[in-house]
């Protein structure tokens, strides 16, 4: 599901490149990493990762990182992106998380709307360098 779309399809490698694979391993392994899946008649048709990060800004306030959002092509609009979303921001909420968060490229315009009519904001302007 990573290159399952254009922006995915330039940046993405094989699905058996085995740095996906270590990845994977170190996510599991960190407590403050949690890898989700959503399941339908037993096919991967969703995935998101949520990221807990400690920070000493709000008060020492704990915040939730969702990254790499993915729904099935043939799943989408169906409206499980925005049940995985909400499932995220109740597990963040349970957790004691002071707020969500989540970068979405620009060239996402779709994504972003959609992420706008689930209250999020687009309150800050972010920046990433690339070393490889």
């Amino acid at each position: 599901m990573l290159a399952d779309d254009p922006l995915g399809a330039e940046r993405e490698g094989d699905p058996g490149d085995p740095r996906y694979l270590a990845a994977f391993e170190r996510i599991d392994a960190d407590p403050w990493d949690e890898l989700i899946v959503a399941e339908r008649d037993g096919k991967v048709v969703g995935t998101m990762q949520l990221t807990y990060l400690a920070g000493l800004s709000r008060l020492g306030a704990e915040r939730c990182q969702i990254e790499a959002v993915r729904v099935a092509a043939s799943t989408r609009g169906q409206g499980l992106g925005r049940k995985m979303i909400q499932w995220g921001i109740d597990r963040a909420r349970a957790r004691g998380c002071a707020m969500v968060q989540l970068t979405s490229d620009k060239s996402r315009v779709g994504a972003h709307r959609f992420y706008d009519a689930l209250g999020f904001t687009a309150s800050h302007e972010g920046y990433k360098l690339s070393l490889s």
